[in-house]
């Protein structure tokens, strides 16, 4: 008597979670549009042809055009046996030199690459001398007009670490049912010729730090006050937040996780920091903030 047939298995579904780098300016941003390149896009399609069946990639955040990100995260999921530590080899052979997996991880079911975060960290690099310089152009706000004052920029990102209301630094057509913001960290600080402009927080509005980095060089020329700025956000005068800084300055810098799934050299500070020769003018560049603060 013949013995029946034991029925295949069905293949494991998988979770994969991964860390990627983009160079901004050759993507429409994150998200999938109609015949534009995305990041999102990219990698759906790179996955799918690699595994055989659609996939949905879901990121822990979404960058608008030309912003850049050294260490953003996202989630598929797959039946494909290829084990997670093989996915950035495999992947990187197929995608774009402005598209990189620096890491990938198998995770549970009930883990998402947004859902599971704890904070984001954004960083906004302003170059301040008045010599344009092409290895800069692509990666920093060349704001050379006026002289700043990174002790008020300072100053001012010091009001908004707490727990607030931000809808100031929201652009329309935002699909965000509110717009209180945790903001756990926020500093200025300059190096030379350099203003680096850090933001962490447990999620950002659409637009949030381009806008905000827009009115804080108006605070560190001196065009805004300390009140101004803080009266700004606080009754939530988006009208008067009329500037949001050119996107390629900005680089969505790493995601958190309670118990990271990657290792830390693959998504902590990523992103290089320039190091310019120190100014032939040190007292101009580095001290226009003889003013008060006030």
């Amino acid at each position: 008597m013949a013995l029946a047939e034991e029925p295949a298995q069905e293949p494991e579904l998988q979770r994969i979670a991964l860390v990627i780098q983009y160079l901004g300016q050759g993507f429409c941003g994150w998200q999938r549009q109609p015949r534009q390149r995305s990041v999102q896009g990219e990698l759906e399609a790179a996955i799918a042809a690699i595994v055989g069946h659609p996939v949905s990639v879901q990121s822990a955040g979404r960058t608008d055009t030309g912003v850049h990100a050294a260490a953003q995260v996202a989630h598929f999921e797959t039946t494909s046996p290829i084990p997670a530590h093989r996915w950035p080899a495999v992947l990187n052979g197929r995608l774009a030199p402005d598209l990189n997996i620096r890491a990938a991880a198998t995770v549970p079911a009930n883990w998402h690459a947004r859902f599971s975060a704890s904070y984001r960290r954004y960083r906004y690099t302003i170059y301040t001398d008045s010599c344009p310089n092409l290895f800069l152009n692509s990666y920093v706000w060349h704001y050379y007009q006026a002289p700043l004052c990174e002790h008020r920029m300072q100053a001012a990102l010091q009001t908004l670490v707490g727990h607030h209301h931000l809808a100031a630094f929201q652009r329309s057509g935002s699909k965000r049912q509110h717009a209180w913001v945790h903001v756990q960290e926020a500093w200025a600080r300059r190096r030379d010729s350099l203003i680096e402009i850090e933001v962490q927080a447990s999620g950002f509005l659409y637009g949030m730090i381009r806008l905000l980095v827009g009115l804080l060089v108006q605070v560190g020329e001196g065009s805004h006050s300390l009140e101004s700025f803080t009266d700004i956000w606080v009754n939530q005068r988006r009208d008067r937040v009329r500037h949001a800084a050119p996107p390629q300055g900005l680089c969505l810098l790493r995601i958190g996780y309670p118990d990271s799934p990657f290792p830390v050299d693959a998504w902590f500070d990523t992103q290089p920091l320039f190091v310019l020769p120190a100014s032939r003018n040190d007292s101009e560049v580095l001290s226009p903030c003889a003013v008060s603060l006030g």
